[in-house]
């Protein structure tokens, strides 16, 4: 957006390339940047054999390599996965859910991360990030070919058209990113509870999260937002009902939909 405004077709071209470098090194680095963020700390077996042992146990059903763990220093309820591939996977909780939950809810939100893990989901989101970069660069070059094609007849784009289609192709893209990223948080519940055997642990386990995000917002990075079980702005709750405007923009599912899902889950 930005190189298009400031330096026409090549400035949208130069805005391309380095936000597809940027979404890029994001994938590739995603482990310690999100690492980092949260300010979580390595945890060794010696540590916390209670998180090990769960991790291990669900690894095993899930069949996927046994990731780094983390704790994050964090008074609020949340948990996150991250990592290139199921081999440079790491999963991280914070002390405020090891406080807040019961330890089969607590490993019904591992399981719920696992099952990012195995889905490959940072890749999935990565690739909707380019795709939106892409639509955003189409929009904005067929904004300056309309604009500045060089000829005036009937045939050139019609100005005011080309630049609605510039600002609304973005939003379109961002409104598609969101989508997904709410669809993977759904399959990595239903994921989570085959792990499981049932949706009910992790049920009760997202309800008390939803309070406890509500209350202790989560200072992060908002780039790393989509990798949380639930939102830690404190922005996962939305009044049941008809579609607001609000949830489309919306990078975590209802919380009560969610929970309805689980209870409703039954292993095949």
């Amino acid at each position: 957006m930005f190189g298009g405004a400031l330096g026409g077709s090549s400035g949208a071209t130069f805005g391309l390339v380095l936000g597809l470098l940027m979404v890029g090194g994001s994938y590739w680095f995603s482990d310690k940047l999100a690492i980092k963020a949260a300010r979580a700390q390595p945890v060794t077996e010696h540590d916390a054999p209670w998180y090990y042992s769960m991790v291990r146990e669900l690894t095993s059903r899930a069949g996927i390599p046994m990731p780094r763990l983390y704790i994050a220093p964090s008074e609020q309820p949340n948990a996150f996965a991250t990592g290139r591939n199921p081999s440079h996977a790491a999963v991280a909780i914070t002390q405020g859910l090891i406080q807040t939950l019961e330890p089969d809810e607590i490993k019904g939100v591992i399981a719920h991360e696992l099952a990012h893990v195995k889905h490959r989901d940072i890749l999935i989101s990565s690739v909707a990030a380019a795709i939106a970069t892409g639509i955003t660069f189409i929009a904005r070059m067929a904004m300056w070919a309309g604009m500045f094609g060089g000829r005036n007849d009937d045939r050139n784009g019609n100005p005011l058209g080309m630049l609605a289609l510039s600002i609304l192709a973005p939003i379109a893209a961002g409104l598609i990113q969101m989508a997904i990223s709410r669809s993977r948080e759904y399959d990595a519940d239903r994921g989570g509870a085959q792990m499981m055997g049932t949706g009910e642990p992790l049920a009760r386990a997202l309800e008390k999260i939803n309070m406890g995000v509500a209350r202790r917002p989560m200072q992060v990075n908002p780039a790393t937002e989509n990798m949380y079980i639930a939102n830690p702005f404190g922005g996962a709750r939305r009044p049941q009902g008809a579609m607001s405007f609000a949830k489309l923009f919306s990078t975590h599912p209802p919380m009560e939909e969610r929970v309805r899902r689980l209870r409703e889950f039954r292993p095949a």
